[in-house]
């Protein structure tokens, strides 16, 4: 049952992330972390690898056709991650005729092809935190351990370095309780091991279509998820992580456009630097094009993939640490998110990019709220418009209020900041 707990109402935009059992925890603004890598680094550490280019943010689904490859990138996909039992020459083909670049396995194929510029990275086997089947259909034994993945990291990069290597990791990484890592349930420390094994680490988690009631509806696990994975994999490792747009598994409910946008910023803003959708459906019948046969579902992804490639100059910069606090109405937040994540009603996180200050914002809860924002170094008199939204809000001395509805996006521009000396510090300091 969700009990609620109340808090103070005004909480301080933190730095970092502090312990769960501080009543500090996190503060309302959660911000992201500045990339692992930045284009330059990146592009000299891997000169095969994903675009660096200031308007790329990697936005990728899983293990999808590549015939599709067209269809995808009409609703703004920029990246395939998985092929089935491939690549192929076929595949890559495929692929590269629609200009679809691929992470994907480092098979026989592909050392053949080290010369080709469709694939732009490569990856571990999926999940290698869950049990793992036994053979002959006898159980599951325990999950692959963390040593054999780093292992496995090192031969890959031997035969090719100049390509980062991708590793999606299980829901273990937001929820201790996974029953699907066997004896290695509510052992989370294994997720300092395993990402050393990745230049990119991701987890998936689908709280909208859970089967399970301790995650069923709690969208926010998404964050934590980003959130610990983000301290785990520390500044030179990239996170991304796994989204939901489909009814998976689940043959009586399916995720809302609104969860769906939700869950992307509650990810951006705790500092995901890429999404990959997952867009299969297993129940009632099979779809492997899940996302592609719901017609409201493609149209609501299409529209977050244009904002978020629209704003991919702001979200590859770093956040700005202490520029804002939030006072949010009702207090109140799920007591276990504020025991596991923290209490934010709403989480933030301000960036700057040429004369304007951006804050993203995403109500946690599935209830209203509103919230006043206080933000650093605005112009006396300026105003916050609503990016998608046709509508500004009035900004004095940096304070504007606005009202979110269950689950809802606010995205901010305001123009003519009046401290260029805030926007120069990073969150991480790097």
């Amino acid at each position: 049952m969700k009990t609620a707990i109340s808090l103070p109402i005004v909480i301080l935009a933190a730095v970092v992330a502090m312990p769960s059992s501080s009543p500090e925890v996190w503060a309302a603004a959660t911000p992201d972390v500045a990339a692992a890598a930045t284009p330059a680094s990146a592009s000299v550490r891997w000169p095969n690898g994903r675009s660096q280019d200031e308007a790329f943010f990697p936005i990728a689904v899983w293990l999808q056709d590549p015939r599709n490859a067209p269809k995808y990138k009409a609703l703004g996909v920029n990246l395939y991650v998985g092929l089935w039992k491939g690549p192929t020459a076929e595949q890559i083909a495929e692929l590269k005729r629609h200009g679809m670049p691929v992470v994907c396995s480092q098979n026989e194929y592909a050392l053949k092809h080290l010369d080709e510029k469709t694939i732009v990275g490569w990856m571990h086997g999926d999940e290698p935190d869950n049990a793992q089947p036994l053979p002959n259909q006898k159980g599951y034994g325990p999950p692959i351990p963390p040593q054999k993945i780093i292992e496995d990291y090192r031969r890959i990069k031997e035969k090719d370095g100049t390509r980062p290597i991708f590793l999606n990791l299980g829901q273990g990484v937001a929820w201790d309780g996974w029953h699907g890592r066997g004896v290695r349930t509510n052992h989370p420390e294994d997720y300092v091991e395993y990402v050393k094994g990745g230049d990119i680490v991701s987890f998936d988690i689908y709280p909208a279509v859970h089967d399970k009631p301790a995650v069923a509806g709690k969208l926010w696990y998404v964050a934590r998820g980003v959130q610990r994975l983000r301290g785990w994999a520390g500044q030179d490792r990239i996170v991304w992580n796994c989204i939901e747009c489909t009814r998976i598994s689940n043959p009586k409910t399916k995720p809302t456009p609104e969860q769906v946008k939700a869950e992307v910023w509650m990810s951006i803003i705790h500092g995901s630097q890429g999404i990959i959708y997952f867009c299969h459906q297993f129940q009632p019948r099979f779809i492997e094009a899940g996302l592609l046969a719901d017609a409201e579902m493609a149209t609501a992804v299409a529209a977050i993939n244009r904002q978020i490639q629209g704003l991919a100059p702001v979200l590859k910069g770093p956040s700005v640490a202490n520029a804002f606090r939030v006072t949010v109405t009702p207090a109140e937040v799920d007591s276990e998110m504020a025991r596991l994540l923290g209490p934010n009603g709403i989480a933030a996180c301000v960036k700057r990019h040429g004369d304007s200050t951006y804050l993203f914002a995403v109500r946690m809860e599935p209830r209203p709220a509103k919230a006043a924002f206080q933000v650093a170094g605005l112009a006396e008199d300026a105003a916050a418009q609503v990016l998608g939204e046709d509508r500004a809000i009035p900004v004095r001395g940096g304070r504007f209020e606005d009202e979110f509805a269950p689950h809802a996006v606010h995205l901010y521009q305001i123009k003519a900041t009046s401290n260029p000396k805030v926007s120069a510090d990073r969150v991480d300091g790097r």
